[in-house]
C-alpha cells in the first residue's frame, strides 16, 4: 500500500481498513480461518448445542470453542463481537487503554426472550394450566428476572462493546436481515466521509444457532436437509443445492480516515471504495424475480466506487445454497458483467462456514480483504454437480490470483440488499 492519495475519485475522505478481525466455526483469528478456508475445510457438523431428535435439519456451523452461559443469542453475540473487535482494533494499533477515537457501528441479530427463559417464566407465574400473557408480565416484573431484562434489550450488545473498547458517542446498533454486516461497514465509511469521525469500529456479530430460529427457518423451507455428511450440505450454484446452514460468528474492522492513518503511521489493509445498496418490498424472505434489486445494488457500489465492471477481479459472493439466491445472484451478476461473468471467478464463504446471517456481510468483508492480501481465492466447496443453468466460473478449489478488487455481495431478506467493492489501492 504505497498510494498516497487522501481522496476517492468523488473527492471524498478516502477510507482505509487498519484492522481485521474474524471469529468462525472455523476458528478464532485470522491465522485459523484463513488457513482453513484455502483448503477447503468445512466448519458445519452435527449440533452439539441442543437436541435435535426430530428435526428436519440438524447440522450448522456453530462456534463451539467460545461457550456463554447461559448460551443465548445475545450473550454469544457479544462474545464473538468481543474477540473479533480485539484482534482488529490491536492490529489496527488504535485505542489504547480501551479507548477508541471513533465511533461503534454493530450488526447484531433480532433479540427476543428464548424458549427456556420463557418456559422459566411460565413456571415462575405459579400457573399450572394455561399460561396468558397477563402471567408472563406479571412473572417478568419481579426482580427475579431484572438480569434477562437487560439481556434481551436489542442495543445491550453494542453497549458491552462501547464499554469495552471506549468508542466515541452513542452506539448504533442495526439489523437488516442477511445484509447487516456489510451495512455496519456502510454506516462506517458515509461517517467519514461526511468528516464526522476519523475512526470508525464496525461489527457483523451473530450467534443465533438455536432452536426457536432453526425451527422457523426450517418452516420456511430455507434449510438444507441433507444432514450427512455435515459438511457436504452447503453447496452453492450446485444444480443439487437445497438450502442454507446456519453459521455463526463475527467479522470487525477498523475504518479510518486514510490521512489519519497514514499521519499515525498505521498499516494499510485496503481500502473501502465504493457501497451501495437497493431495498424492495416485493416479498418478506423472496427476491423479485428480475433481479433489479441486487442488480442495482452492484451497479451503485461499483458507481460509488468510481469503477467499471471490468475492475472487479472476482465475487465474493452472497452465495447461500438455496435454489432461488443463487440463481438470482447469478442472473444479477450477468447482467452487470454480460459475458465476462463466465470468465470472473466467483466464491461462497459460506460453503464453509454457513449462512452467519447477521454478520455474514462483514465476515466475508474481511475474508474479501485476506484474498487480497494473500493473492489466493478461498474455494466455493461442494461443487460437484454444476448446475448447467448458472453460467458461471465458480472456483472449486482455492486458486491463485492477482486480486486488487473484490465485490462482496450481502441480499437479504425483505429485499434488503448491500454491495461492498474493496481495493488494496484507490481507483
Amino acid at each position: 500500500m504505497t498510494d498516497t492519495s487522501s481522496r476517492d475519485t468523488k473527492n471524498r475522505p478516502l477510507v482505509a481498513v487498519t484492522g481485521l478481525g474474524i471469529v468462525t466455526s472455523l476458528g478464532q483469528g485470522q491465522a485459523d480461518n484463513w488457513a482453513a478456508l484455502t483448503v477447503g475445510r468445512s466448519g458445519i457438523h452435527a449440533i452439539r448445542r441442543f437436541p435435535t431428535e426430530g428435526l428436519r435439519t440438524r447440522i450448522a456451523g456453530t462456534v463451539d470453542f467460545l461457550d456463554t452461559d447461559p448460551l443465548v443469542a445475545p450473550l454469544l453475540s457479544q462474545r464473538f463481537a468481543e474477540e473479533a473487535a480485539e484482534e482488529a482494533i490491536a492490529q489496527a494499533g488504535i485505542g489504547g487503554r480501551g479507548r477508541f477515537p471513533g465511533a461503534l457501528f454493530i450488526a447484531v441479530p433480532p433479540v427476543e426472550m428464548e424458549w427456556p427463559q420463557r418456559q422459566a417464566m411460565a413456571e415462575a407465574s405459579g400457573q399450572n394450566g394455561a399460561v396468558t400473557y397477563t402471567d408472563l408480565q406479571r412473572a417478568a416484573a419481579s426482580r427475579r428476572f431484572d438480569a434477562w431484562h437487560d439481556l434481551f434489550i436489542f442495543g445491550t450488545v453494542a453497549d458491552h462493546i462501547a464499554d469495552r473498547f471506549g468508542t466515541q458517542g452513542s452506539p448504533i446498533s442495526l439489523s437488516t436481515a442477511c445484509s447487516s454486516g456489510a451495512t455496519a461497514i456502510q454506516l462506517g465509511v458515509e461517517a467519514i466521509r461526511r468528516g464526522e469521525v476519523e475512526a470508525a469500529l464496525c461489527i457483523g456479530t451473530d450467534g443465533s444457532v438455536n432452536p426457536e430460529s432453526l425451527i422457523r427457518f426450517s418452516l420456511l423451507s430455507a434449510l438444507s436437509t441433507q444432514n450427512d455428511p455435515p459438511e457436504g450440505a452447503s453447496k452453492p450454484f450446485s444444480k443439487n443445492r437445497d438450502g442454507f446452514v446456519m453459521g455463526e460468528g463475527a467479522g470487525a474492522l477498523v475504518l479510518e480516515n486514510a490521512e489519519s492513518a497514514r499521519a499515525r503511521g498505521a498499516t494499510i489493509l485496503g481500502y473501502v471504495l465504493g457501497c451501495g445498496e437497493k431495498g424492495d418490498g416485493f416479498h418478506r424472505t423472496r427476491s423479485s424475480p428480475d433481479g433489479a434489486p441486487g442488480i442495482a445494488a452492484i451497479r451503485a457500489a461499483l458507481d460509488d466506487a468510481g469503477v467499471t465492471p471490468d475492475a472487479i477481479d472476482t465475487i465474493n459472493a452472497h452465495g447461500t445454497s438455496t435454489p432461488e439466491n443463487d440463481k438470482m445472484e447469478a442472473m444479477g451478476c450477468a447482467a452487470v458483467f454480460g459475458e465476462r461473468i463466465g470468465r470472473l471467478p466467483i466464491s461462497s464463504n459460506k460453503s464453509m462456514i454457513g449462512h452467519t446471517l447477521t454478520a455474514a456481510g462483514a465476515i466475508e468483508a474481511v475474508i474479501s480483504l485476506l484474498t487480497i492480501a494473500h493473492g489466493r481465492i478461498p474455494p466455493n466447496i461442494n461443487y460437484a454437480v454444476p448446475d448447467p443453468t448458472l453460467a458461471l466460473d465458480v472456483v472449486a478449489t482455492a486458486r491463485d490470483a492477482r486480486v486488487s478488487r473484490v465485490l462482496s455481495n450481502s441480499f437479504g431478506f425483505g429485499g434488503q440488499n448491500t454491495c461492498l467493492v474493496l481495493g488494496d489501492e484507490p481507483a
